[in-house]
């Protein structure tokens, strides 16, 4: 009798423990511009309604994003493989799209986080001219942005400070390329700026990314990367492993969210927010309740 109760008792117990893991508040993050401040808020309202205990946490730099998952402050975010591969595993080997994505799981799971099934959105990093501008210069290609640059054409780059520094970012592709636009001709400023300010004239080039919605509404285009240097940024939920263990059924349902996401179905929801100025939770909601989600 005495041993039937104490295994009840520890039956019990381990339900209680399971319950108060499952039942622990998921905090999701997001980064600082419109796409990653959809996809949180989508996704902040999505496990809300699936009965989850939610908290968002977006608005944050690339860097300071990562630490706060390693360090258990973030649960999960929607990161970019080519971001991962680079960035914080400094893995410089020119992979494909699906060489990429297996490399970052195995060495971010070594990590203690999950890359869960990745959308088919490839945000990568580009660079975009106003359409007229480069047909007037005959401009198709980095290698064509290149040669003009390096005949003495003086051209000038809008560039967040991102950008400007990462090690898959503008120096490394300068010299991929073999040219230099010049310290005095990188304007830098915030994210969200760039296109507008390559839209109004005032400078010539413009980095981008390829999910942006502003592209065909500013009616410009992106040069095409003919050697391959930006990586593929397939945009992917990534989950400390234990919060997936502690919730058996999150892996499903943000993989569900995740195959609803590709290049034009983001840079239209991008579009709405950056064009039409709707707001970031209308377009979120309305996301979900058009894929019966809500």
């Amino acid at each position: 009798m005495k041993k039937q109760l104490l295994t009840t008792l520890a039956g019990v117990a381990l339900a209680a423990t399971v319950s108060t893991a499952q039942a622990e508040e998921i905090v999701v993050g997001g980064k600082n511009f419109t796409e990653q401040l959809i996809l949180a808020d989508m996704t902040t309202t999505y496990l809300e309604n699936l009965g989850y205990d939610v908290e968002k946490r977006d608005g944050m730099g690339t860097t300071i994003l990562r630490r706060a998952q390693l360090n258990g402050q973030v649960d999960l975010y929607w990161g970019y493989t080519g971001t991962s591969l680079i960035t914080f595993n400094k893995v410089t080997e020119d992979l494909s799209r699906e060489e990429t994505y297996q490399r970052v799981k195995k060495l971010d799971a070594e990590k203690g986080l999950v890359w869960l099934e990745p959308s088919d959105a490839n945000n990568t990093y580009a660079l975009a001219m106003r359409e007229a501008d480069a047909e007037q210069r005959g401009i198709e290609t980095i290698s064509d942005l290149a040669a003009a640059i390096n005949s003495g054409e003086t051209l000038t780059l809008a560039s967040n400070a991102e950008f400007y520094s990462r090690d898959d970012g503008l120096r490394p592709l300068q010299e991929t390329y073999g040219f230099e636009f010049g310290r005095a001709n990188v304007k830098q400023m915030d994210f969200g700026l760039t296109l507008p300010t390559l839209a109004d004239k005032n400078v010539d080039v413009a980095m981008a990314t390829a999910t942006d919605g502003r592209i065909p509404a500013f009616d410009l285009v992106i040069l095409e990367d003919d050697k391959g240097f930006f990586p593929a940024y397939a945009l992917t939920p990534v989950v400390r492993e234990e919060v997936l263990e502690a919730n058996p059924k999150l892996a499903e349902q943000l993989n569900k969210l995740s195959a609803l996401i590709d290049d034009e179905t983001m840079a239209k929801l991008n579009a709405r927010v950056d064009v039409d100025q709707e707001t970031i939770e209308h377009v979120a909601t309305d996301f979900l309740k058009q894929h019966d989600l809500l």
